[in-house]
């Protein structure tokens, strides 16, 4: 009986090894092979062959929306959402031309551009994505862009979270945690075009059934200094922050290097 277990379990890995095996495929990013399979993203596949490519608007364990453009590439010369784009056998993925990364610089450069976003008293500062994208992408003063200066609300009235959506890159990211992990639908989109903002399903924050607890106030979630905890500003001393220690995309290109010395 034993024995004839041990072969059962064997077919049935083989047969799992030749399902994957099957499903696989290999594609080119900026001229090296990278595998795939089917149901991955290109940023996917990017990411477990150590391969970063910029993204805001996604982040781990939320459905990507590709709003943010900043993981941009082109397929086989057209522009695409890394995040979004499916992969698939024998796909040319350019990732860092000249010509996307100054993309990638013009976008960030209107995020900083569109808020208000004052690095040096920001709760945020060291842990902000787009603060350390910035900096991976080269970008250390003022562009070519005019400054709007939005003078929005913020919404303070929670004994623990502070919403201050002048800083806002509207990534999406604290509504779709909201919606799809915490089942609440706290946050929500309001306005229109450049009055595009972050709204609450209540009078404010106060009147909401938002929790410390939720995914979409955790730390992780927000990209920058929009949704704030009460009494947890300015923890982590500088130089110990975590785009202190390495740039950002630093993990994915990393996590491979030591799967490659074991």
């Amino acid at each position: 009986m034993t024995r004839f277990m041990e072969e059962a379990a064997i077919e049935s890995m083989a047969e799992k090894v030749g399902d994957i095996m099957r499903n696989a495929f290999v594609f080119n990013i900026d001229g090296v092979g990278v595998k795939g399979k089917d149901g991955q993203t290109i940023m996917d596949a990017a990411d477990q062959a150590g391969i970063y490519i910029p993204r805001l608007c996604d982040v781990e364990g939320l459905e990507p929306q590709g709003s943010c453009r900043v993981c941009t590439v082109k397929v086989n010369g057209r522009p695409a959402a890394a995040c979004t784009q499916p992969a698939a056998e024998g796909i040319e993925v350019e990732n860092e031309t000249l010509e996307i990364f100054n993309w990638r610089r013009d976008l960030i450069r209107m995020l900083f551009h569109e808020g208000n976003h004052l690095c040096p008293i920001c709760e945020a500062s060291g842990r902000c994505e787009l603060q350390a994208m910035a900096y991976r992408l080269g970008i250390f003063q003022p562009a070519k862009y005019p400054y709007l200066q939005p003078v929005r609300p913020i919404d303070a009235s929670h004994p623990d979270i502070m919403l201050d959506t002048n800083r806002c890159i509207r990534c999406g990211r604290c509504i779709r945690a909201s919606k799809d992990i915490d089942g609440k639908n706290v946050f929500g989109y309001v306005g229109r075009g450049m009055h595009k903002r972050v709204g609450v399903n209540g009078k404010n924050l106060a009147q909401t059934n938002v929790h410390l607890d939720d995914r979409a106030i955790a730390l992780e979630t927000c990209p920058v200094g929009c949704i704030i905890r009460k009494g947890l500003g300015f923890f982590t001393p500088i130089g110990q922050r975590e785009f202190d220690r390495a740039p950002i995309g630093s993990t994915i290109e990393k996590a491979v290097l030591k799967r490659g010395k074991k």
